[in-house]
């Protein structure tokens, strides 16, 4: 059986997204709702309680927002994990390289991405993504997206009990599970609709941080062993630095700025970042 789980912003979920998992599942599933209406719940409180209340052994957690057009996705699920036991997690949308710098998983260049969704945008049209897969229904990557997720359940994992709020639960979510010696893997047999998109606010940049330092030790990571990409750890470092300085973070700017400066020491960019630090500071 496999348990699904959904943190509603409602008290329940749509009759419309009821009835597409029931048309579409496939097979034996139970559907547990974890009602956050009244926000008492951080995204990785109620993954953890919608864990403690599964009788599964398989779990897909997903937003309740999507629309789901392949049927039989539950065998799907299924077969990916009973083919291979070294598989803990499932996604429809990942990348097969992650920086140690903090970044978002899309942060890298396209080459990288493994995609198969269909992705609403507020003022214009909806984009079918997919891309990544060649010739092949799966894909190994090193982070997922939290769209669509399925677990192999495993005691010993879980989301994290330090981050909080409703941002990186599928980061965090993603390297436990590599922490834990398994693989992950995007597969193009699941077609998710996706009707909103993510926002990268002041909680995206707390929670960011905070998982990226939880994690060090585990970042960089790559399907390709032993590859390193300074040039993209720059641009995400940089790019992070650019973002808190907007919501006046300078703390993290500066830690982030260090961590810079010790693998790319000669750049124009330190100066530029220092005096706007200084000025900063005294306005």
């Amino acid at each position: 059986m496999v348990s699904l789980i959904i943190c509603s912003r409602s008290q329940t979920i749509n009759d419309a997204l009821s009835e597409n998992i029931e048309n579409t599942v496939g097979c034996a599933y139970e559907l547990i709702v974890i009602d956050n209406y009244e926000n008492k719940y951080s995204i990785f409180e109620a993954y953890n309680l919608g864990i403690d209340r599964s009788n599964g052994e398989y779990l897909c957690f997903m937003h309740d927002d999507i629309f789901i057009h392949s049927g039989g996705w539950g065998n799907t699920i299924q077969n990916i994990f009973s083919d291979d036991r070294q598989i803990g997690l499932i996604g429809v949308a990942g990348a097969k390289i992650k920086t140690k710098m903090p970044s978002a998983w899309w942060d890298c260049p396209e080459e990288e991405k493994v995609i198969n969704i269909i992705q609403h945008f507020p003022k214009k049209e909806k984009e079918n993504w997919q891309f990544g897969f060649k010739n092949e229904s799966t894909k190994e990557v090193v982070v997922i997206d939290g769209v669509f997720m399925a677990m192999r359940k495993d005691k010993n994992i879980r989301f994290s009990d330090e981050i909080g709020g409703f941002h990186n639960y599928d980061l965090n979510i993603s390297l436990e599970y590599i922490k834990n010696g398994y693989k992950l893997i995007a597969t193009n047999d699941i077609l998710i609709e996706h009707f909103s998109l993510g926002t990268i606010d002041q909680g995206w940049l707390d929670s960011t941080y905070k998982t990226h330092n939880l994690f060090k030790d585990v970042l960089p990571l790559s399907t390709q062993k032993n590859k390193s990409n300074k040039k993209l750890e720059v641009v995400n470092a940089i790019r992070f630095i650019e973002k808190c300085m907007e919501y006046n973070k300078n703390r993290q700017a500066i830690s982030i700025w260090g961590t810079l400066f010790s693998i790319h020491p000669i750049s124009k960019y330190h100066y530029r970042f220092w005096k706007r630090i200084i000025k900063n500071k005294l306005c």
